[in-house]
């Protein structure tokens, strides 16, 4: 995984705990949960496509089955609790999939008309910082909060995409093909996803640190409501 995840969290005052891929073992998984004040998920591998009973398309990449289980536990969990969840890239497609939806296996086959989106950096071809396409940023949203609605532009380094959008998501950000690139929870908690690679960007961009920091301050407030509780029963 790479550092830059890290090191976008402890810029905004997040203490990052790697969790081991534990999936198979859910009362481990569940303990280490249960001691978190908000689930970060980063990009990665492609998603096992057995995940939403699909077949493997040929151009689906290789996949982590541990990491996709540990993950998916991981957000349904936060999900039901209300416990602030931001992703990013494979991670907004986690989310996706966590709350009953699909992906695009891969958007060039599957997407016909689509934009290009795998500005992978690999041989140095492009830099991860490529600001490829712009988005469209909805008004009303957590999106909107951070960076003003409308157009943003931003790196782009994925082959799969969601097709189908999960219940109890709403739409928040869209590329110019109509691919959705932001996600947010309908219940009024923090669950945030977004396509694109904002870790790389936090250095030159003010809004994107802020999208980092209202992570932390979500979970800073639900570790305040959390422990506020648990003094209550205690009492």
């Amino acid at each position: 995984m790479s550092q830059r995840y890290i090191r976008a969290l402890t810029l905004v005052g997040a203490l990052p705990w790697m969790i081991p891929l534990v999936g198979d073992d859910e009362e481990t998984l569940r303990a280490i949960y249960d001691e978190l004040d908000g689930v970060f998920l980063p990009g990665g591998a492609d998603i096992d496509p057995a995940n939403y009973g699909e077949p493997r398309h040929p151009r689906c990449d290789n996949s982590d089955s541990a990491r996709d289980r540990a993950e998916l536990l991981l957000v349904r969990w936060a999900q039901a609790e209300h416990k602030p969840v931001l992703g990013v890239c494979r991670g907004l497609q986690v989310m996706n999939l966590a709350m009953g939806g699909t992906l695009y296996q891969d958007l060039t086959d599957q997407m016909p008309g689509g934009i290009k989106h795998d500005y992978f950096p690999f041989g140095g071809r492009y830099a991860r910082d490529y600001l490829a396409h712009e988005v469209q940023i909805a008004e009303s949203s957590r999106l909107a909060e951070v960076f003003g609605a409308g157009p943003l532009k931003v790196n782009s380094m994925h082959h799969q995409g969601i097709r189908t959008l999960g219940s109890s998501l709403v739409a928040t950000a869209t590329a110019p093909d109509g691919l959705i690139e932001g996600i947010e929870g309908t219940d009024g908690s923090y669950l945030v996803g977004v396509q694109w690679h904002p870790e790389v960007l936090i250095d030159g961009s003010a809004p994107t640190r802020r999208l980092f920091r209202s992570f932390v301050e979500a979970a800073g407030e639900h570790r305040g409501s959390r422990f506020e509780v648990e003094g209550l029963r205690l009492e």
